[in-house]
């Protein structure tokens, strides 16, 4: 620590920098439903006429300054363009560059993701209600300790070396995934073991004779990093509360967004667009 320095953040970092995207022009475009929680890199663009937005390159870092996306740990590293290629997204991020010779630029990211520059970001949001934004010139001015470039590139390399192997999992996870897919399709909706027919000793059911389909009732601002229960929303990540409204085997299926589904056991809290299915008999909790 010895050899770390004091800096305002907007001297060894970039805010927004400036890029050229011609009014119509096709380019790669992010939107903030592609920004996964708590994850590196991003999963998914889409192809699109250039009207606004922030606009960004490789080794760039994305961060949702609105409510309740940035308390929902959306960020990112970009690593999608091909070099010299200019991006562009939502109007709600931040886009943060680091300055060649004194940052890193995946120093930058996981400074930027790191729980104490989260929280000071969070803290400056100002607005109404559900449209809270942060304050970009709050943290512009931020007295912040940095490393030289040199142990930068050491920590973002241990940093980085755990995402990697996080990122290989999921895609491990992922094909697995398909592959359980594949066969549930080939059982329950082409009936393949079955010569294409519905076998005549099974029995037709409504769901909700199995699954009572109730919503949660809390809005995001009951969640937070710390509590007693987990309270399940639309994103992929699980927030935590110290209160609970729930208690059983539950399904949790998202009502929005990527139409995620999680099991859980024990007691919890759901966000008012995620719908609780918790089973009448635990016999069908291995659906």
């Amino acid at each position: 620590m010895k050899k770390w320095h004091s800096y305002k953040l907007s001297d060894v970092v970039r805010f927004n920098p400036s890029e050229r995207l011609l009014k119509g022009e096709i380019a790669k475009k992010v939107p903030m439903d592609l920004l996964q929680p708590y994850t590196r890199g991003i999963s998914g663009f889409e192809m699109a006429s250039y009207t606004g937005g922030s606009k960004f390159r490789n080794g760039d870092t994305l961060m949702a300054r609105i409510t309740p996306c940035l308390e929902n740990g959306k960020t990112a590293y970009v690593s999608m363009l091909d070099e010299d290629e200019v991006g562009f997204g939502s109007t709600e991020y931040i886009v943060f560059r680091n300055i060649e010779g004194i940052t890193d630029n995946k120093f930058v990211y996981y400074f930027v993701t790191s729980p104490w520059f989260r929280d000071i970001a969070v803290k400056s949001m100002v607005g109404s209600s559900g449209r809270q934004r942060v304050q970009q010139a709050m943290l512009e001015n931020l007295v912040v300790n940095l490393p030289p470039l040199a142990e930068q590139k050491q920590i973002a390399g241990i940093l980085g070396a755990l995402d990697d192997k996080i990122e290989l999992n999921n895609r491990i996870n992922d094909n697995l995934e398909k592959q359980a897919q594949a066969i549930f399709k080939s059982w329950f909706i082409d009936y393949e073991p079955f010569n294409g027919m519905v076998p005549s000793t099974w029995k037709e059911y409504r769901l909700v004779d199995f699954l009572p389909v109730i919503t949660g009732k809390k809005n995001a601002n009951v969640s937070s990093d710390k509590g007693q229960y987990p309270f399940f929303s639309c994103s992929q990540n699980i927030a935590w509360t110290d209160n609970y409204s729930f208690e059983g085997n539950a399904i949790l299926v998202a009502g929005n967004g990527d139409f995620n589904v999680k099991w859980y056991n024990g007691k919890f809290e759901a966000y008012q667009r995620t719908y609780v299915l918790i089973p009448y008999n635990p016999r069908y909790t291995s659906w």
